[in-house]
């Protein structure tokens, strides 16, 4: 039985009329040939999945095609035939990342020496070449400077800002671009019609889109989900399900949610694409990238070309975008932007995730310019709805703010003893909103048994002051010290006078030094 040969193998260009998305490299290069104005180093850059290494082995043929058509080569005289099947001399393909030495180099400088046996060039491919070493790209320097007149070097790599500035001045430069959805799109289902298998459009673009410019990564990703329902139509839901993947539908759900501050409901919708096998990851770059989507819409009707999904998802799409600020979305944007920063180097990626949410769905956690604005938005939208918001009294100008008043750590009662005894573990209990928010309080003493956590930022003062809160926090309270207190909240003016307030949390060494006694856990 034959061996199975992978659709990224098996379609790969053979010559320049095949290769997709690099017109204008594959126009300059033809013409080259047909003019025999062949240069003797070229250097081409790109992202993985480009064609560089493609376009390099079938311009290698070329040079040496006895028969070339148009540019092209023949792939049928003996020197093409050669080349193709790997025992010609004339082509000598490097990967220098597994031969970076300098000895490596020496060797093919020593066989640049002796001029071909046949054909016309000896054409060196050397591919990754900035993992070459220092030493290696000086010994390079000289022979690619003035190379014999039957050898050509062509030099591919990802990373071109990595090769030294002497090398990149003596190579002609050809910047491979990353392919277009379009591109991809077309030419997978040329092949899919070459293969036989039924397929539904929009799962070969969702593929295309998958691919990120890479023809490469796109044939692979196809190859797989083929591979898993052999024999069936390739539809768009079985698409989504190989890959672990998400639907606009799923991200227009879970964007509702975070505008109306649904931490539950997200956390859930996170939990089951958890459950369901979706990488975290893509979940979030996807999410990001709809993002995008909606602020496109919401920037112009023009935008509809721009955005590449389903036109059925337009719509709803074109209504989210009618109710939420563009301000909004971009703060969503770049709190996912940092999430995924921060992802790359994290060990909990769930937790991480969750995070995330929560701070997309609660404003209030973040100091900077876009949270503010978007804090603000959330409280115009209670007042428009008639629910009530807490009035943050302003001093009037030349009155002074009340200082707070002195409390010695004598007069603090037995229970809230306990409660400064037992602070942080106290913090660690509640969950994710209500820890940020007591993480930014001072825990001090109200009027007898009660505890009064002291803020100077409004909205955190104003969370932690809902009933429903103070009752939450009272529970996680009598929970950890097995009595209860009562709560109540207070706005300061700035740090200077909640620093002068009585910090339980802090309390626990001054009354051992003070002879009171404290159970600690």
């Amino acid at each position: 039985m034959a061996s199975y040969t992978a659709l990224y193998r098996k379609f790969r260009p053979v010559d320049f009329t095949q290769v997709r998305g690099q017109d204008a490299i594959v126009t300059t290069l033809k013409n080259q040939i047909l003019a025999n104005r062949i240069g003797h180093a070229y250097l081409f850059c790109g992202t993985r999945g480009t064609g560089k290494t493609s376009v390099a082995k079938i311009f290698a043929r070329a040079v040496n095609c006895e028969h070339p058509v148009d540019g092209s080569p023949c792939n049928e005289c003996a020197s093409c035939r050669g080349i193709l099947s790997g025992t010609s001399m004339n082509v000598i393909e490097i990967d220098a990342a597994s031969n970076n030495g300098v000895d490596n180099i020496r060797q093919i400088i020593e066989e640049v020496q002796y001029s071909p046996t046949e054909g016309r060039y000896k054409v060196y491919i050397i591919d990754e070449v900035h993992m070459l070493s220092t030493g290696a790209f000086n010994a390079l320097l000289k022979t690619l400077e003035e190379p014999p007149s039957y050898v050509i070097f062509i030099l591919a790599t990802t990373e071109p800002h990595k090769i030294p500035i002497t090398i990149l001045s003596r190579c002609q430069r050809y910047d491979f671009r990353r392919m277009s959805i379009d591109t991809i799109a077309g030419h997978l289902e040329d092949l899919l019609a070459q293969e036989g298998v039924d397929y539904e459009e929009k799962a070969i673009r969702y593929i295309a889109k998958m691919a990120d410019g890479s023809m490469r990564d796109g044939l692979s990703i196809l190859d797989q989900c083929i591979s898993f329902y052999f024999d069936q139509k390739l539809t768009y839901d079985k698409v989504l399900a190989q890959l672990g993947t998400v639907d606009a539908v799923t991200f227009g759900g879970l964007l509702r949610m975070i505008a109306e501050e649904d931490v539950v409901s997200a956390m859930e919708l996170l939990d089951a694409q958890v459950i369901a096998g979706a990488d975290l990851d893509r979940f979030l770059q996807d999410f990001a990238w709809y993002l995008r989507n909606v602020l496109l819409l919401q920037a112009s009707e023009q935008a509809v070309d721009l955005v590449d999904v389903p036109s059925d998802q337009i719509t709803e799409m074109l209504g989210i975008a009618q109710e939420l600020d563009a301000e909004q979305l971009m703060r969503y944007i770049r709190v996912l932007s940092e999430a995924l920063q921060e992802m790359r180097y994290s060990g909990q990626k769930r937790v991480t995730a969750e995070m995330t949410l929560v701070k997309l769905c609660k404003p209030q956690m973040e100091q900077n310019l876009d949270a503010v604005t978007d804090r603000l938005r959330q409280l115009e939208n209670k007042v428009r709805d008639g629910v009530p918001v807490r009035q943050m009294a302003v001093p009037e100008a030349g009155k002074k703010t009340e200082e707070p008043k002195v409390i010695r750590p004598e007069a603090v009662s037995e229970d809230l003893k306990q409660v400064a005894a037992n602070w942080q573990n106290i913090v660690a209990g509640a969950d994710h909103a209500l820890k940020a928010v007591l993480s930014q309080a001072t825990p001090s003493t109200g009027d007898g048994n009660t505890l009064e956590l002291v803020f100077t930022d409004a909205m955190s003062c104003d969370f932690a002051g809902r009933e429903e809160n103070k009752a939450r926090i009272a529970a996680i309270i009598e929970k950890r010290i097995e009595k209860s207190v009562k709560i109540q909240t207070r706005l300061l003016a700035n740090e200077q006078a909640k620093a002068k307030v009585l910090d339980l949390s802090k309390l626990a060494k001054t009354f051992a030094e003070a002879g009171i006694k404290i159970e600690m856990e």
